[in-house]
């Protein structure tokens, strides 16, 4: 059997590291391919721009995807090509809403143009909410693993960071809760 060369083996272990799935979301390159495939209204210029591109500067958004802007995703949990990103979410009524994503937090514009504003500040580890120019606090996380919600009746609830806390939370919103017995 051959020896394997220090060159091989580096290869393979970086190809090991690129091909595993918890290490990003690859968003600098996806962003560059969805440019690509919508620079023009026919796909067959975009195919042919694409095949001169895609080895140089393809390569260049996959090399910096992969070592850097996925390894701070990683560690630091947030995604630095992320902020400015708007996608449609559908909700519970059936409509869709424009959601961006901020640096701090998310936007989200109703169907009726309303927009909300959802905070998230790191000094004091809670998440606000702001709309029609008034903010309010919704909840924070406390040192001791708890978390505090205020409620929209300026009720303040600390709450285990779990399901239990949870269903406190959701009891506590939704009022009495009456049970049928047979």
């Amino acid at each position: 059997m051959k020896k394997l060369s220090i060159k091989a083996i580096v290869v393979l272990m970086a190809g090991s590291l690129l091909s595993t799935s918890c290490i990003g979301s690859f968003s600098l390159f996806n962003k560059y391919e969805q440019w690509q495939c919508n620079m023009t209204s026919n796909k067959f210029v975009n195919g042919i721009v694409g095949l001169i591109l895609q080895p140089i500067v393809g390569s260049v958004c996959l090399f910096v995807d992969a070592l850097v802007l996925n390894t701070i995703e990683f560690w630091s949990g947030n995604n630095p090509m992320a902020a400015g990103e708007t996608r449609q979410v559908m909700g519970q009524d059936g409509r869709y809403y424009a959601v961006k994503t901020l640096k701090n937090g998310y936007e989200v514009k109703a169907p009726t143009g309303e927009i909300t504003v959802f905070t998230h500040d790191e000094a004091t580890d809670s998440w606000s909410i702001t709309q029609d120019g008034v903010t309010k606090e919704i909840f924070r996380f406390n040192a001791d693993g708890t978390i505090q919600a205020n409620l929209q009746n300026g009720q303040i609830l600390t709450v285990t960071n779990d399901m239990a806390g949870l269903e406190q939370v959701r009891i506590a919103v939704s009022g009495d809760v009456f049970y049928a017995l047979r």
